[in-house]
Protein backbone atom coordinates (compact mmCIF):
# COMPACT_ATOMS: atom_id res chain seq x y z
CA UNK A 1 0.00 0.00 0.00
CA UNK A 2 3.00 2.33 0.90
CA UNK A 3 4.58 1.38 -2.43
CA UNK A 4 1.55 2.31 -4.26
CA UNK A 5 1.12 5.56 -2.49
CA UNK A 6 5.46 6.46 -3.21
CA UNK A 7 4.00 5.99 -6.60
CA UNK A 8 1.23 8.13 -7.04
CA UNK A 9 2.87 10.95 -5.33
CA UNK A 10 6.01 10.69 -7.82
CA UNK A 11 3.52 10.53 -10.75
CA UNK A 12 2.11 13.83 -9.39
CA UNK A 13 5.44 15.44 -8.91
CA UNK A 14 6.55 14.51 -12.62
CA UNK A 15 3.29 15.86 -13.33
CA UNK A 16 3.74 19.15 -11.85
CA UNK A 17 7.28 19.28 -13.00
CA UNK A 18 6.28 18.87 -16.81
CA UNK A 19 3.47 21.54 -16.49
CA UNK A 20 6.25 24.14 -15.06
CA UNK A 21 8.39 23.28 -17.33
CA UNK A 22 6.02 23.65 -20.26
CA UNK A 23 4.93 26.82 -18.52
CA UNK A 24 8.15 28.65 -18.91
CA UNK A 25 8.86 27.48 -22.40
CA UNK A 26 5.90 28.94 -23.69
CA UNK A 27 5.79 31.65 -21.92
CA UNK A 28 7.54 34.39 -24.90
CA UNK A 29 4.74 33.13 -27.10
CA UNK A 30 2.62 34.51 -23.90
CA UNK A 31 4.03 37.86 -24.00
CA UNK A 32 5.71 36.85 -20.75
CA UNK A 33 2.77 36.32 -18.94
CA UNK A 34 1.82 34.05 -16.12
CA UNK A 35 0.00 31.23 -16.69
CA UNK A 36 -1.75 32.51 -13.65
CA UNK A 37 -2.56 35.77 -15.45
CA UNK A 38 -0.11 37.82 -12.77
CA UNK A 39 2.20 39.34 -15.32
CA UNK A 40 1.78 41.83 -18.01
CA UNK A 41 0.73 40.99 -21.39
CA UNK A 42 2.63 41.87 -24.19
CA UNK A 43 6.68 42.72 -25.48
CA UNK A 44 8.93 42.48 -22.37
CA UNK A 45 10.29 45.59 -23.43
CA UNK A 46 10.50 48.20 -26.40
CA UNK A 47 14.00 48.89 -26.05
CA UNK A 48 15.54 46.86 -28.77
CA UNK A 49 13.07 48.03 -31.07
CA UNK A 50 13.94 51.90 -30.02
CA UNK A 51 17.42 51.00 -30.58
CA UNK A 52 16.71 49.84 -34.07
CA UNK A 53 14.67 52.10 -35.36
CA UNK A 54 15.39 55.94 -33.84
CA UNK A 55 18.29 56.28 -35.94
CA UNK A 56 16.14 56.96 -38.90
CA UNK A 57 13.79 59.50 -36.77
CA UNK A 58 14.68 63.63 -36.93
CA UNK A 59 13.30 66.27 -34.81
CA UNK A 60 12.16 69.36 -37.10
CA UNK A 61 12.00 72.79 -36.33
CA UNK A 62 10.63 75.80 -38.67
CA UNK A 63 10.38 79.31 -38.72
CA UNK A 64 8.11 81.29 -40.68
CA UNK A 65 8.25 85.21 -41.13
CA UNK A 66 4.95 87.03 -41.34
CA UNK A 67 3.63 90.42 -41.85
CA UNK A 68 1.79 91.40 -38.30
CA UNK A 69 0.73 94.51 -36.50
CA UNK A 70 2.07 94.83 -32.99
CA UNK A 71 -1.79 95.95 -32.26
CA UNK A 72 -3.39 93.16 -33.59
CA UNK A 73 -4.15 91.36 -30.19
CA UNK A 74 -5.85 94.68 -28.83
CA UNK A 75 -7.59 95.83 -31.87
CA UNK A 76 -8.10 92.56 -34.80
CA UNK A 77 -11.34 91.30 -36.02
CA UNK A 78 -13.08 89.65 -32.59
CA UNK A 79 -11.40 92.28 -29.85
CA UNK A 80 -13.86 94.36 -27.84
CA UNK A 81 -11.54 97.38 -28.23
CA UNK A 82 -12.76 97.28 -32.02
CA UNK A 83 -16.34 97.06 -31.17
CA UNK A 84 -15.75 99.95 -28.77
CA UNK A 85 -14.18 101.90 -30.85
CA UNK A 86 -15.78 101.18 -34.64
CA UNK A 87 -14.29 101.13 -37.98
CA UNK A 88 -14.40 105.03 -38.14
CA UNK A 89 -11.36 105.26 -36.06
CA UNK A 90 -9.56 103.03 -37.62
CA UNK A 91 -10.15 104.66 -41.33
CA UNK A 92 -9.19 108.15 -39.98
CA UNK A 93 -6.06 107.06 -38.07
CA UNK A 94 -4.88 103.87 -39.90
CA UNK A 95 -6.69 104.75 -43.02
CA UNK A 96 -8.23 101.69 -42.57
CA UNK A 97 -5.55 99.18 -41.85
CA UNK A 98 -3.24 98.96 -39.14
CA UNK A 99 0.63 99.26 -39.11
CA UNK A 100 2.76 95.98 -39.52
CA UNK A 101 5.72 94.76 -39.15
CA UNK A 102 7.90 91.19 -39.20
CA UNK A 103 7.49 88.78 -36.80
CA UNK A 104 9.31 85.48 -36.67
CA UNK A 105 7.24 82.00 -35.31
CA UNK A 106 8.83 78.76 -34.95
CA UNK A 107 6.91 75.42 -35.15
CA UNK A 108 8.49 71.96 -34.18
CA UNK A 109 7.51 68.65 -35.94
CA UNK A 110 9.10 65.12 -37.00
CA UNK A 111 9.95 63.43 -39.61
CA UNK A 112 11.90 59.83 -40.82
CA UNK A 113 14.27 59.14 -43.55
CA UNK A 114 13.23 57.55 -46.71
CA UNK A 115 16.27 57.69 -48.56
CA UNK A 116 19.84 58.64 -46.86
CA UNK A 117 21.46 59.03 -50.62
CA UNK A 118 19.21 61.54 -51.56
CA UNK A 119 18.82 63.24 -47.69
CA UNK A 120 14.87 62.59 -48.54
CA UNK A 121 12.81 62.68 -45.36
CA UNK A 122 9.04 62.16 -45.21
CA UNK A 123 6.64 64.60 -42.87
CA UNK A 124 3.13 66.07 -42.64
CA UNK A 125 2.38 68.84 -44.85
CA UNK A 126 1.05 70.98 -42.43
CA UNK A 127 4.40 71.05 -40.51
CA UNK A 128 6.61 72.72 -43.43
CA UNK A 129 4.19 73.96 -45.61
CA UNK A 130 4.21 78.26 -44.97
CA UNK A 131 8.37 77.62 -43.62
CA UNK A 132 10.19 80.14 -45.00
CA UNK A 133 13.57 78.02 -42.96
CA UNK A 134 13.14 74.26 -41.85
CA UNK A 135 15.61 72.41 -40.12
CA UNK A 136 16.37 69.03 -39.21
CA UNK A 137 18.24 67.42 -36.09
CA UNK A 138 19.15 63.82 -36.27
CA UNK A 139 19.18 61.37 -32.81
CA UNK A 140 22.97 61.82 -32.65
CA UNK A 141 22.36 65.69 -32.48
CA UNK A 142 23.58 66.81 -35.84
CA UNK A 143 21.37 69.63 -37.63
CA UNK A 144 21.17 70.17 -41.46
CA UNK A 145 19.33 72.92 -43.21
CA UNK A 146 16.01 71.25 -45.59
CA UNK A 147 13.66 72.74 -48.30
CA UNK A 148 10.70 71.28 -49.88
CA UNK A 149 10.73 68.70 -52.65
CA UNK A 150 6.93 67.94 -53.04
CA UNK A 151 4.09 68.67 -50.82
CA UNK A 152 0.89 67.41 -50.81
CA UNK A 153 -2.17 68.92 -48.66
CA UNK A 154 -5.09 66.35 -49.39
CA UNK A 155 -3.23 63.60 -47.84
CA UNK A 156 -1.23 66.00 -45.70
CA UNK A 157 1.94 64.77 -46.62
CA UNK A 158 5.55 66.09 -47.63
CA UNK A 159 8.76 65.42 -48.90
CA UNK A 160 11.98 67.45 -47.93
CA UNK A 161 15.29 67.06 -48.65
CA UNK A 162 18.97 67.74 -46.56
CA UNK A 163 22.64 67.26 -48.46
CA UNK A 164 23.60 64.35 -46.35
CA UNK A 165 27.17 63.80 -45.15
CA UNK A 166 29.05 60.99 -44.02
CA UNK A 167 27.41 61.20 -40.93
CA UNK A 168 23.85 61.21 -42.45
CA UNK A 169 21.69 57.90 -40.86
CA UNK A 170 20.13 55.47 -42.48
CA UNK A 171 16.62 55.59 -43.95
CA UNK A 172 13.71 54.02 -42.31
CA UNK A 173 12.37 50.33 -43.43
CA UNK A 174 8.44 50.96 -44.95
CA UNK A 175 6.23 48.01 -44.04
CA UNK A 176 2.73 47.52 -45.80
CA UNK A 177 0.04 48.98 -43.82
CA UNK A 178 -2.20 46.99 -45.30
CA UNK A 179 -1.55 43.82 -43.56
CA UNK A 180 -2.10 45.67 -40.36
CA UNK A 181 -4.97 44.26 -37.37
CA UNK A 182 -6.92 45.83 -35.52
CA UNK A 183 -4.81 45.12 -31.81
CA UNK A 184 -1.10 44.73 -33.30
CA UNK A 185 1.23 46.19 -31.16
CA UNK A 186 3.00 49.51 -32.24
CA UNK A 187 5.32 52.42 -31.20
CA UNK A 188 5.19 55.97 -31.73
CA UNK A 189 8.23 57.89 -32.47
CA UNK A 190 8.85 61.84 -32.53
CA UNK A 191 9.72 64.92 -30.82
CA UNK A 192 6.48 66.11 -28.81
CA UNK A 193 6.53 69.45 -27.16
CA UNK A 194 9.91 69.67 -28.39
CA UNK A 195 11.53 67.36 -26.10
CA UNK A 196 13.27 65.15 -28.12
CA UNK A 197 13.67 61.99 -29.56
CA UNK A 198 10.46 60.03 -27.50
CA UNK A 199 8.58 57.03 -28.25
CA UNK A 200 5.31 55.86 -26.71
CA UNK A 201 3.71 52.13 -27.15
CA UNK A 202 0.34 51.27 -27.64
CA UNK A 203 -1.93 49.11 -30.53
CA UNK A 204 -3.72 49.63 -33.52
CA UNK A 205 -7.47 50.22 -32.55
CA UNK A 206 -9.07 50.87 -36.07
CA UNK A 207 -8.60 51.21 -39.57
CA UNK A 208 -10.25 53.66 -42.26
CA UNK A 209 -11.01 56.17 -40.10
CA UNK A 210 -12.66 59.28 -41.81
CA UNK A 211 -12.05 62.10 -39.56
CA UNK A 212 -12.83 65.25 -41.94
CA UNK A 213 -9.31 66.06 -41.98
CA UNK A 214 -9.48 66.06 -46.08
CA UNK A 215 -10.78 63.82 -48.99
CA UNK A 216 -8.98 61.09 -49.18
CA UNK A 217 -9.04 60.02 -45.47
CA UNK A 218 -8.25 56.77 -44.61
CA UNK A 219 -6.24 56.58 -41.01
CA UNK A 220 -4.78 54.15 -38.57
CA UNK A 221 -6.70 54.64 -35.05
CA UNK A 222 -3.96 54.34 -32.26
CA UNK A 223 -3.99 54.66 -28.53
CA UNK A 224 0.17 55.02 -28.43
CA UNK A 225 0.36 58.46 -27.24
CA UNK A 226 0.54 61.27 -29.77
CA UNK A 227 1.00 65.13 -28.63
CA UNK A 228 1.94 68.34 -30.64
CA UNK A 229 5.43 68.00 -32.02
CA UNK A 230 4.96 64.27 -33.30
CA UNK A 231 3.39 65.22 -36.50
CA UNK A 232 5.08 63.59 -39.05
CA UNK A 233 6.72 61.17 -37.19
CA UNK A 234 6.37 57.31 -37.78
CA UNK A 235 4.81 54.58 -36.15
CA UNK A 236 6.43 51.44 -36.60
CA UNK A 237 5.15 47.58 -36.45
CA UNK A 238 7.16 45.48 -34.34
CA UNK A 239 9.63 44.40 -37.09
CA UNK A 240 10.52 47.84 -36.85
CA UNK A 241 8.93 48.66 -40.80
CA UNK A 242 6.99 51.81 -40.89
CA UNK A 243 3.53 51.39 -41.03
CA UNK A 244 2.40 54.94 -40.69
CA UNK A 245 2.84 58.74 -40.51
CA UNK A 246 1.40 60.24 -36.80
CA UNK A 247 -0.53 63.46 -38.35
CA UNK A 248 -3.43 64.04 -35.96
CA UNK A 249 -5.26 63.33 -32.44
CA UNK A 250 -8.52 64.22 -30.75
CA UNK A 251 -8.19 66.96 -28.06
CA UNK A 252 -10.75 66.12 -25.53
CA UNK A 253 -9.90 62.69 -25.89
CA UNK A 254 -7.46 60.12 -24.61
CA UNK A 255 -5.51 57.74 -26.21
CA UNK A 256 -6.76 58.73 -29.44
CA UNK A 257 -4.42 59.39 -32.30
CA UNK A 258 -4.52 58.86 -36.29
CA UNK A 259 -1.63 58.16 -38.73
CA UNK A 260 -1.65 57.72 -42.19
CA UNK A 261 -0.82 54.47 -43.62
CA UNK A 262 2.10 54.39 -45.01
CA UNK A 263 0.55 52.55 -48.36
CA UNK A 264 -1.15 56.32 -49.00
CA UNK A 265 2.87 57.88 -48.95
CA UNK A 266 4.60 54.68 -50.48
CA UNK A 267 1.80 55.48 -53.37
CA UNK A 268 2.70 59.32 -53.21
CA UNK A 269 6.61 59.51 -53.06
CA UNK A 270 7.76 59.47 -56.39
CA UNK A 271 4.83 62.05 -57.40
CA UNK A 272 6.77 63.83 -54.34
CA UNK A 273 9.87 64.28 -55.90
CA UNK A 274 8.91 65.05 -59.07
CA UNK A 275 7.62 68.35 -56.88
CA UNK A 276 3.65 67.92 -58.12
CA UNK A 277 0.77 65.32 -56.82
CA UNK A 278 -1.35 64.17 -60.42
CA UNK A 279 -4.93 62.51 -59.72
CA UNK A 280 -7.42 61.36 -61.39
CA UNK A 281 -10.66 62.76 -61.87
CA UNK A 282 -14.14 62.19 -62.44
CA UNK A 283 -15.89 64.99 -62.55
CA UNK A 284 -18.67 64.62 -60.43
CA UNK A 285 -20.38 65.45 -57.21
CA UNK A 286 -21.53 62.45 -55.11
CA UNK A 287 -23.48 60.90 -51.63
CA UNK A 288 -23.63 58.33 -49.68
CA UNK A 289 -27.24 56.47 -49.90
CA UNK A 290 -28.82 56.19 -46.70
CA UNK A 291 -31.61 53.67 -46.61
CA UNK A 292 -34.22 55.61 -47.44
CA UNK A 293 -32.26 56.26 -50.00
CA UNK A 294 -31.69 52.89 -51.34
CA UNK A 295 -35.34 51.73 -51.22
CA UNK A 296 -36.12 54.61 -53.32
CA UNK A 297 -33.70 53.70 -56.37
CA UNK A 298 -34.43 50.01 -56.04
CA UNK A 299 -31.23 48.72 -53.64
CA UNK A 300 -30.98 45.98 -51.77
CA UNK A 301 -28.89 46.86 -49.50
CA UNK A 302 -27.19 50.57 -48.65
CA UNK A 303 -24.19 50.95 -50.49
CA UNK A 304 -22.59 52.21 -53.72
CA UNK A 305 -22.90 56.04 -53.91
CA UNK A 306 -25.45 58.43 -55.79
CA UNK A 307 -24.14 60.72 -58.75
CA UNK A 308 -25.77 64.02 -57.16
CA UNK A 309 -24.55 66.40 -60.31
CA UNK A 310 -21.90 66.36 -62.70
CA UNK A 311 -19.64 69.37 -63.69
CA UNK A 312 -19.99 70.16 -66.79
CA UNK A 313 -17.12 69.19 -69.33
CA UNK A 314 -15.40 67.03 -67.11
CA UNK A 315 -15.22 63.73 -68.12
CA UNK A 316 -17.98 62.25 -66.76
CA UNK A 317 -20.03 64.76 -68.52
CA UNK A 318 -18.49 63.26 -71.65
CA UNK A 319 -19.25 60.14 -71.17
CA UNK A 320 -23.02 58.27 -70.73
CA UNK A 321 -23.21 58.81 -66.63
CA UNK A 322 -26.19 60.59 -65.72
CA UNK A 323 -27.67 62.34 -62.18
CA UNK A 324 -28.86 59.82 -60.16
CA UNK A 325 -27.11 56.79 -61.03
CA UNK A 326 -25.58 54.75 -58.33
CA UNK A 327 -22.38 53.45 -58.49
CA UNK A 328 -21.64 50.00 -57.51
CA UNK A 329 -18.10 49.07 -58.45
CA UNK A 330 -14.99 50.80 -59.81
CA UNK A 331 -12.96 48.71 -61.92
CA UNK A 332 -14.03 45.37 -60.52
CA UNK A 333 -13.52 47.01 -56.96
CA UNK A 334 -16.98 47.38 -54.68
CA UNK A 335 -18.27 50.87 -54.00
CA UNK A 336 -19.29 51.09 -49.92
CA UNK A 337 -19.05 54.80 -49.74
CA UNK A 338 -18.01 58.41 -51.29
CA UNK A 339 -14.95 58.42 -49.24
CA UNK A 340 -13.86 55.36 -51.26
CA UNK A 341 -14.93 56.25 -54.44
CA UNK A 342 -13.31 59.29 -54.08
CA UNK A 343 -9.82 57.43 -53.11
CA UNK A 344 -10.01 54.68 -55.79
CA UNK A 345 -10.75 57.59 -58.95
CA UNK A 346 -7.94 59.19 -57.46
CA UNK A 347 -5.42 56.94 -57.75
CA UNK A 348 -6.16 56.46 -61.07
CA UNK A 349 -3.64 57.75 -63.68
CA UNK A 350 -5.31 60.18 -65.91
CA UNK A 351 -5.82 59.60 -69.51
CA UNK A 352 -7.27 55.97 -68.83
CA UNK A 353 -10.26 54.11 -69.60
CA UNK A 354 -11.92 53.53 -66.04
CA UNK A 355 -15.37 51.08 -66.18
CA UNK A 356 -17.97 51.97 -63.52
CA UNK A 357 -20.87 49.19 -62.46
CA UNK A 358 -23.85 51.36 -62.02
CA UNK A 359 -27.58 50.83 -61.72
CA UNK A 360 -30.18 53.28 -63.62
CA UNK A 361 -33.84 53.05 -63.13
CA UNK A 362 -33.51 49.82 -61.42
CA UNK A 363 -31.26 48.64 -64.11
CA UNK A 364 -28.03 47.35 -63.83
CA UNK A 365 -25.33 48.57 -66.53
CA UNK A 366 -21.45 49.04 -67.14
CA UNK A 367 -20.17 52.83 -68.12
CA UNK A 368 -16.75 53.44 -69.47
CA UNK A 369 -14.93 57.21 -68.54
CA UNK A 370 -11.73 58.27 -69.47
CA UNK A 371 -10.25 59.53 -66.34
CA UNK A 372 -9.61 63.33 -66.53
CA UNK A 373 -6.47 65.32 -64.24
CA UNK A 374 -7.85 66.75 -61.28
CA UNK A 375 -8.08 70.41 -61.15
CA UNK A 376 -5.10 72.44 -59.86
CA UNK A 377 -6.26 74.32 -56.61
CA UNK A 378 -3.18 76.56 -57.15
CA UNK A 379 -4.15 77.88 -60.25
CA UNK A 380 -7.60 79.01 -59.38
CA UNK A 381 -8.20 82.67 -59.10
CA UNK A 382 -8.32 83.68 -55.38
CA UNK A 383 -10.55 85.60 -55.20
CA UNK A 384 -13.95 85.37 -56.86
CA UNK A 385 -15.88 87.88 -57.97
CA UNK A 386 -20.04 86.93 -57.84
CA UNK A 387 -21.33 91.00 -57.43
CA UNK A 388 -23.89 90.81 -60.02
CA UNK A 389 -25.70 87.66 -58.91
CA UNK A 390 -25.13 87.52 -55.05
CA UNK A 391 -22.59 90.40 -54.12
CA UNK A 392 -19.68 88.49 -52.47
CA UNK A 393 -15.83 87.87 -53.05
CA UNK A 394 -14.06 85.19 -51.63
CA UNK A 395 -10.94 83.58 -50.89
CA UNK A 396 -9.45 80.13 -49.60
CA UNK A 397 -8.80 80.11 -46.05
CA UNK A 398 -5.28 80.20 -45.08
CA UNK A 399 -3.56 79.19 -42.14
CA UNK A 400 -2.83 82.83 -41.42
CA UNK A 401 -6.44 84.11 -41.83
CA UNK A 402 -7.65 81.03 -39.35
CA UNK A 403 -5.09 82.24 -36.96
CA UNK A 404 -6.14 85.60 -37.21
CA UNK A 405 -9.76 85.24 -36.88
CA UNK A 406 -8.97 82.37 -33.93
CA UNK A 407 -10.39 79.53 -35.76
CA UNK A 408 -9.17 76.11 -35.77
CA UNK A 409 -6.00 74.90 -38.11
CA UNK A 410 -8.16 72.41 -39.40
CA UNK A 411 -11.14 74.75 -40.26
CA UNK A 412 -12.68 74.41 -43.48
CA UNK A 413 -14.37 77.06 -45.73
CA UNK A 414 -14.03 80.33 -47.71
CA UNK A 415 -13.56 83.98 -46.33
CA UNK A 416 -15.66 86.63 -47.84
CA UNK A 417 -13.57 89.55 -48.51
CA UNK A 418 -15.77 92.06 -49.72
CA UNK A 419 -19.39 92.85 -49.86
CA UNK A 420 -21.20 94.87 -52.40
CA UNK A 421 -23.56 97.39 -51.40
CA UNK A 422 -27.33 97.00 -51.62
CA UNK A 423 -26.38 93.40 -52.92
CA UNK A 424 -28.05 90.21 -50.97
CA UNK A 425 -25.16 89.40 -49.30
CA UNK A 426 -25.10 93.23 -47.77
CA UNK A 427 -28.90 92.85 -46.91
CA UNK A 428 -28.23 89.43 -44.95
CA UNK A 429 -25.73 90.94 -42.64
CA UNK A 430 -22.86 89.32 -44.48
CA UNK A 431 -19.57 90.90 -43.09
CA UNK A 432 -15.67 90.17 -44.74
CA UNK A 433 -14.40 87.64 -42.91
CA UNK A 434 -17.01 85.76 -42.03
CA UNK A 435 -16.51 81.98 -43.39
CA UNK A 436 -18.76 80.45 -45.37
CA UNK A 437 -18.73 76.29 -44.46
CA UNK A 438 -22.26 75.69 -46.53
CA UNK A 439 -24.27 76.71 -49.63
CA UNK A 440 -27.41 75.26 -49.71
CA UNK A 441 -26.21 72.60 -47.28
CA UNK A 442 -23.35 71.25 -49.33
CA UNK A 443 -20.70 71.16 -47.70
CA UNK A 444 -17.62 74.12 -48.76
CA UNK A 445 -14.09 72.61 -48.42
CA UNK A 446 -12.39 75.27 -50.70
CA UNK A 447 -13.01 76.89 -53.72
CA UNK A 448 -13.93 74.33 -56.17
CA UNK A 449 -16.40 73.53 -54.00
CA UNK A 450 -17.83 77.25 -53.76
CA UNK A 451 -17.51 77.78 -57.24
CA UNK A 452 -19.27 74.28 -58.24
CA UNK A 453 -22.09 75.25 -55.81
CA UNK A 454 -22.64 79.08 -56.71
CA UNK A 455 -22.69 77.47 -60.55
CA UNK A 456 -25.96 75.11 -59.30
CA UNK A 457 -27.66 78.11 -57.50
CA UNK A 458 -27.67 80.67 -60.72
CA UNK A 459 -31.37 79.86 -60.98
CA UNK A 460 -32.33 80.01 -57.26
CA UNK A 461 -34.40 82.10 -55.71
CA UNK A 462 -32.60 81.93 -52.37
CA UNK A 463 -29.20 81.26 -51.27
CA UNK A 464 -28.99 79.31 -47.77
CA UNK A 465 -25.64 79.94 -46.17
CA UNK A 466 -24.17 78.19 -42.82
CA UNK A 467 -21.80 80.86 -42.17
CA UNK A 468 -18.92 81.25 -39.18
CA UNK A 469 -18.04 84.45 -37.19
CA UNK A 470 -15.40 84.12 -34.48
CA UNK A 471 -16.90 81.42 -32.55
CA UNK A 472 -20.35 81.41 -33.57
CA UNK A 473 -22.21 79.23 -36.43
CA UNK A 474 -25.42 80.47 -37.95
CA UNK A 475 -27.59 80.03 -41.32
CA UNK A 476 -27.91 82.94 -43.43
CA UNK A 477 -30.54 82.85 -46.18
CA UNK A 478 -30.03 85.52 -49.25
CA UNK A 479 -33.10 86.32 -51.39
CA UNK A 480 -31.93 87.28 -55.22
CA UNK A 481 -32.85 90.22 -56.24
CA UNK A 482 -36.23 90.91 -58.68
CA UNK A 483 -35.13 90.89 -62.27
CA UNK A 484 -35.53 94.59 -63.69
Amino acid sequence: MKSHQRVHNNCKFFFFAVLFTACMLLAPKWGHASLWGAGVQGPPSFADLADEVNHSVVNISTTQVVQESPLQPFFGPNSPFREFFGDEFFRRFFGGEMPEGQTRRSALGSGFIVDENEGLIITNNHVVEKADEIRIRTEAGKEYEATVVGRDSKTDLALIQVSPDGDFPKAAVLGNSDELRVGDWVMASGNPFGLGNTVTAGIISAKGRVIGAGPYDDFLQTDAAINPGNSGGPLFNMQGEVVGINTAIVAQGQGIGFAIPINVANDLIPQLKAGKVVRGWLGVMIQDISPELAESFGIEEAKGVIISDIVPEGPADKSDLERGDVVLSFEGRPVENAHGLSRMVAATTPETKAELQILRNGTSKKVHVNIGTMPDESQEPEIVQEEAAWGLSVQNLTPEMAQRFGWDQNERGVVVTGVAPGSPAADGRIRPGDLIQEINRQRIQNMRDYTQAMAKSKESETLLLLVKRGQNTFYVALRAPAAP
